[in-house]
């Protein structure tokens, strides 16, 4: 008789315990497709975050490698500061070449100094305050940026644009954007020339030449000034300046195409940070004295608590997949040790072994297809309802958890002269699942189902049927 009709026979015929196999390779499937629907919504919501916040690296001066390297310049003594040295210049063109590196998606960099007034600007002061006199602080904040609207005031609302453009990169070098209380006070207008004098404490360095520079633009800052006495005029938001790199390297009494203090790259993926360092070393970077250095805080913070979910399932998964194969295992074997009356008349007849199993694999398949379209069915809203359930404890415990205080930056201008840390934006945790069956979901149970039923079945199977007929009708239970 065909080994087909025979299983088929035989579920009609033990309907409760075709219905109670099934339910039980129900339960296992479901759970075992909801672990997997868990993994790839987490799968997709990393991927989404990677391209909406990547990571960040950081290029800038690790002064301490460059004392040990011996190309430092001259130390401090007691009647002159020390001096850096050339060697520790991290140039404009050489952040440029690293900028065209394909995995960086966007490039800004930074120069901090300062300038000195002359005969056709002074320093805003506003009213009922009192230059210091300081030697140092009587200047005003000169930042040289690549990107206007990359600073953290710009980019929070904290200042805006109110006249002429912006620093790009495409501005000319001679390019300055002052803010409103300083054009009122010196009366100065969007095409006004204006010079500079180095600001720059170096003895050795020019601080009576003028340098020529064009105001390109006025912002306002939402910053009040300070009115108390003797307040650092550098330190009134009136002052603060904004250049192109290369404007504000000259001010430092730099020559050539410029320098800057620190470069950040953003990358789409932090993996790609090792393709990053290849191309910042074939452009010419010394990586042991300008290290590249990531900060994926953001992207972390995303996908921690979701990538911790995910976690969970994939254990879920083996667990109840393991312990569904033992569990089924055992069903199974009780079964067999119940017909071996059937198997040993069935093979005295002529049956062979391998058709014999068949049957058995058949009956067992059969219970585990209906269980998977079942699970089908079902397994969408319970991953979902439990995903986003589990995922909320994690962001919860994120939320809980002590704050990191790493600096940010992706904040250009860090928070030295461009707002305080607490303005930095932040990102707020994944805390919904997009829970959706595809083909290669339904194609991953189907396999693990029909495997576990075939481990289930062959297992026990094969133990009993390398009996022989009178050993299998004679031996007992």
């Amino acid at each position: 008789m065909n080994f087909l009709k025979r299983a088929w026979w035989r579920l009609r015929a033990h309907v409760i315990k075709t219905l109670m196999l099934t339910g039980l390779f129900f339960v296992v499937c479901t759970l075992v497709l909801s672990g997997f629907l868990i993994q790839s919504a987490a799968a997709r919501a990393a991927d989404g975050a990677k391209k909406s916040v990547g990571a960040v690296v950081t290029m800038q001066l690790d002064l301490n490698a460059l004392m040990n390297s011996g190309k430092g310049g001259t130390p401090a003594n007691g009647q002159s500061p020390g001096l850096i040295g050339p060697n520790g210049d991290l140039h404009i063109d050489l952040v440029d070449k690293i900028c065209k590196s394909p995995v960086v998606v966007q490039c800004n960099y930074t120069t901090q100094g300062g300038a000195a007034p002359s005969s056709d600007i002074k320093l805003y002061q506003p009213p009922g305050a009192q230059s210091s006199g300081g030697v140092g602080v009587d200047f005003f904040q000169g930042d040289g940026v690549r990107d206007l609207n990359a600073v953290q005031d710009f980019r929070n609302g904290d200042s805006k644009l109110i006249a002429g453009t912006g620093i790009g990169p495409d501005s000319p070098a001679d390019g300055v954007v002052i803010e409103k209380r300083l054009a009122d006070a010196n009366h100065l207008k969007v095409g006004a020339k204006v010079h500079f004098k180095i600001g720059e404490l170096d003895p050795a360095l020019d601080h009576t030449k003028e340098f020529p520079y064009t105001v390109v633009g006025i912002y306002s800052s939402d910053k009040a000034s300070a009115t108390g006495q003797n307040v650092p005029a550098m330190l009134d938001p009136g002052n603060q300046l904004y250049f192109t790199a290369a404007g504000a390297s000259t001010l430092l009494g730099k020559t050539g195409d410029g320098v800057v203090n620190q470069a950040t790259f953003t990358l789409a993926d932090p993996a790609d940070l090792g393709r990053l360092k290849a191309d910042a070393t074939a452009a010419g970077a010394d990586l042991s004295i300008f290290p590249l250095s990531i900060n994926d805080k953001e992207y972390q913070t995303l996908v921690g608590p979701i990538t911790k979910t995910a976690g969970f399932a994939t254990v879920t998964v083996w667990l109840v997949s393991i312990g569904g194969t033992v569990i089924l295992g055992l069903i199974v074997a009780f079964s067999l040790r119940e017909r071996r009356k059937e198997m040993g008349v069935l093979l005295s007849m002529g049956e062979k072994k391998p058709r014999l199993l068949g049957q058995h694999l058949v009956e067992v398949f059969a219970c585990a297809v209906l269980a998977i379209a079942g699970a089908t069915a079902i397994s969408t809203v319970l991953s979902r309802s439990v995903g986003n359930h589990m995922l909320a404890g994690e962001v919860s415990s994120a939320e809980n958890a002590p704050k990191d205080n790493t600096p940010d930056h992706s904040n250009v201008l860090g928070a030295s002269s461009s707002g305080s840390g607490s303005d930095t934006p932040t990102v707020t945790p994944i805390s919904k699942l997009d829970v959706r069956v595809g083909s290669s979901d339904i194609a991953r149970i189907g396999a693990a189902g029909l495997g576990i039923a075939a481990a289930a079945t062959l297992i026990p199977g094969i133990a009993v049927l390398r009996l022989n007929p009178r050993e299998i009708l004679t031996k007992g239970d």
